[in-house]
């Protein structure tokens, strides 16, 4: 044999042995562990990193899991204690447990459904014990009993269920464009209250201040008759003293009045006729107040 045809051989075999020595390699992503099977059989999970395996076909990579968190997206219609019906968003976050991947992956043929599956059940198992308005209220508690719910079911399988939301609540538009009207109405209703009210203190306040002026407005005329008479009775002790009689005092006193308030309407400017008012006007007025304190007096005794 010659010697090409031994080096031939030999690069030959080299190769050969070198793409199967490749062939055995594989490499798991982070966050990923491989399912691998031999002729059918579970062998065992590899995590992160490079592995190999027996070639020609012996050892199989079935199943890539991956470990990060992932999310599913539900819509469900069902209906509420008060026989409203909504439809709910969920978002279920998800993750396949590190230590159950086998289970994960020979337990359950098609998760992401089978998740909505659960979920569903646990809604409408949840969702009719509240009327419409709870509904809205009571939406973590709607949430945590589904999680509740999920996942003890679905820990037996392999996922962890991180956390489940409830994004949104939509009645029918007829509910809700009849809650609006309901809202607005109320709305309304506190509005036209509120300006009763402003109403009613613009009334009350008003009235406060004519009372407080009325009640001002006598104290003053109180006051100026208290004045006058304090100042009449004043003069009156004075002239008596200067000897003059009782009616004559009172005549001069009586003319003195006339002849000012008789000043106080020319001074005024109105355009008043004061009856009588000739000249003997005060006199005339003089003799019938002293005739009427006459017969008061007459009566008195």
């Amino acid at each position: 044999m010659s010697v090409e045809l031994i080096v031939g051989i030999v690069i030959t075999v080299a190769i050969f042995v070198l793409i199967l020595i490749l062939s055995g390699v594989y490499v798991v992503k982070q966050q990923t562990v491989a399912v691998v099977e031999r002729f059918g059989k579970f062998k065992r999970t590899a995590g992160p990193g490079i592995h190999t395996r027996v070639v020609l076909g012996i050892d199989k990579i079935v199943y890539r899991a991956q470990l990060r968190i992932q999310q599913n997206n539900i819509e469900i219609e069902t209906k509420t204690k008060d026989n409203v019906f909504v439809y709910l968003q969920l978002a279920v976050q998800y993750q396949i447990d590190p230590q159950k991947v086998t289970d994960a992956y020979y337990k359950l043929s098609s998760p992401v459904a089978q998740i909505r599956s659960y979920v569903e059940d646990a809604i409408r198992s949840s969702l009719p014990k509240y009327t419409l308005d709870e509904s809205y209220e009571k939406k973590d508690d709607i949430a945590r009993d589904v999680f509740d719910t999920v996942s003890n079911e679905m820990h037996e399988y392999g996922y962890i269920i991180i956390k489940t939301l409830i994004t949104s609540i939509e009645p029918a538009k007829e509910v809700k464009d009849s809650m609006n009207a309901i809202n607005a109405a109320q709305r309304q209703r506190q509005a036209a209250q509120e300006l009763a009210n402003a109403d009613k203190i613009k009334i009350v306040t008003a009235a406060e201040a004519d009372a407080e002026k009325d009640r001002l407005h006598g104290e003053g005329i109180a006051n100026q008759r208290k004045a006058i008479v304090d100042g009449l009775s004043e003069s009156f002790d004075e002239l008596s003293k200067s000897g003059l009689s009782e009616q004559e005092v009172m005549s001069i006193l009586l003319t003195e009045q006339y002849i000012d308030a008789v000043s106080n309407f020319a001074k005024s400017g109105n355009q008043t006729i004061f009856l009588p008012s000739s000249a003997n006007a005060s006199e005339e007025i003089r003799t019938q107040i002293l005739s009427s304190l006459m017969v008061n007096k007459k009566a008195n005794k």
